[in-house]
């Protein structure tokens, strides 16, 4: 596996990113652009990152903050949480969809990525910035694990992501725990009603006994807000969600 940190240009900004692709000579590709939770490009993210690299993919995580908060890496604590949440009120709408626009066009002129063969991963945030991007033409796929501001408003104050389905082009892959208290069942019902509304294609799977950010690792229990779900609820839960996520690429790369 190749890993290189790589920058961006964006509206006059360079947006640092983390590469992570199978080995030189190897490809060309298919692409996955990784979306980070609100605490930046971290070792969390880098981690998904070099999965996709693992399972056969030209894998790309960006800092959406890099315009006021460049190489933002944070740790999951309390003391973290105030810069993060300062960092998701700097970015809206326009400024995601040009970070979006960017990493795909950077990705489609490198000669590691199969042509026309891009899709996106998004977490918490990011899973609200997937849901954006299935808008766009370019993108053959967008998966949203826990995606808090596809139902709720973003940080910016925005409306989220849910006012866009009318214009969604790709298939959606959603993944939720049932516990989690930041997105409760009536959220996931209005984002199912909506998307059968306007006829998306979409799976949708809820994981019971697990919350918020079960995908994640490297975490406390408590810091994770996990404590009370089962090792063995969240270990289901990861190995399930991710069989989907390779299963949904395999079909959106498909010829």
């Amino acid at each position: 596996m190749i890993s290189q940190a790589v920058n961006i240009s964006v509206d006059g900004s360079q947006m640092d990113s983390y590469l992570a692709r199978p080995p030189s000579g190897s490809g060309p590709h298919p692409a996955v652009i990784v979306l980070q939770e609100v605490f930046g490009v971290n070792a969390e993210m880098r981690r998904i990152t070099d999965m996709l690299a693992a399972a056969g993919y030209a894998a790309l995580a960006i800092n959406y903050y890099h315009r006021t908060h460049p190489n933002l890496d944070l740790a999951y604590d309390e003391s973290s949480m105030q810069k993060a949440l300062e960092a998701r009120g700097s970015v809206t709408r326009a400024t995601l969809y040009a970070d979006l626009g960017a990493a795909i066009a950077w990705l489609k002129n490198q000669d590691f990525v199969r042509d026309g063969k891009i899709a996106t991963w998004g977490f918490c945030m990011g899973g609200a910035v997937a849901f954006l991007s299935a808008t766009l033409p370019d993108v053959r796929g967008a998966i949203a694990f826990y995606g808090g501001s596809i139902a709720k408003p973003f940080g910016s104050g925005e409306p989220g992501a849910l006012q866009e389905a009318g214009k969604i082009r790709a298939p959606l892959l959603l993944c939720f725990g049932a516990d989690d208290r930041g997105i409760p069942p009536e959220d996931i019902e209005r984002i199912l009603k909506e998307l059968d509304a306007n006829g998306i294609e979409y799976k949708l799977e809820v994981y019971p006994g697990v919350g918020h950010a079960f995908f994640r690792q490297g975490t406390p229990r408590a810091v994770a807000g996990q404590e009370r779900f089962s090792d063995e609820a969240i270990a289901t839960a990861v190995a399930d969600s991710w069989n989907l996520v390779q299963a949904f690429l395999q079909d959106c790369f498909e010829d």
